[in-house]
């Protein structure tokens, strides 16, 4: 495949409009794929978790299969980086830079984002919060079919604008981790 082939999917990747989706059944076993492959790249050094809604079985989501992996600095999230965009992930060096203590990573196809990976540090509360939102997602129906229409409403007023999405969704992340406590 040529470069501008390359290019052209990573910017129709990028500019992709958030849609959501009815849950797949095989978004689990993808991520055991992705997590499979990583733990291989890294021989094992590299905890990977499946979070975000992809992770929530009946929960409708964007279809991208959402990973969060530990370690143990910033200097190794650096040098992972560089390995895991090798190995057909990019990101943003500027955006990683406004995120301070995690790296964000994507993987995509045919245009289409496939894979976010989020590496955070060890006992970071981006990673605790994220496995006991995913939790609370799980165990609490009412609360998951809550989310689910959030994220539905939000996709369809700010499909076009991922950081407004994301931001939008914090009060309620916010408050699901505040009456789990």
């Amino acid at each position: 495949m040529s470069r501008e082939i390359d290019d052209a999917s990573l910017q129709q990747a990028i500019d992709e409009t958030i849609t959501i989706v009815p849950y797949d059944p095989a978004w689990p076993s993808r991520f055991e794929a992705e997590r499979a492959r990583l733990v291989e790249l890294f021989r094992g050094q590299l905890p990977v978790q499946h979070i975000g809604s992809t992770a929530v079985p009946g929960m409708p989501a964007k279809p991208v299969i959402d990973c969060m992996a530990a370690v143990a600095s910033m200097d190794v999230a650096d040098r992972d980086v560089e390995r895991l965009c090798a190995d057909g992930y990019t990101t943003s060096a500027e955006f990683n830079r406004t995120l301070g203590d995690r790296r964000w990573l994507m993987r995509h196809a045919a245009g289409r984002r496939t894979h976010h990976l989020h590496l955070v540090l060890h006992e970071s509360p981006h990673l605790t919060d994220a496995l006991r939102f995913r939790d609370a997602l799980r165990a609490d129906g009412e609360l998951a079919k809550r989310y689910a229409e959030l994220k539905q409403r939000l996709a369809a007023e700010l499909g076009g604008d991922r950081e407004a999405y994301t931001a939008a969704k914090a009060a309620f992340i916010a408050a699901a981790l505040r009456n789990q406590s």
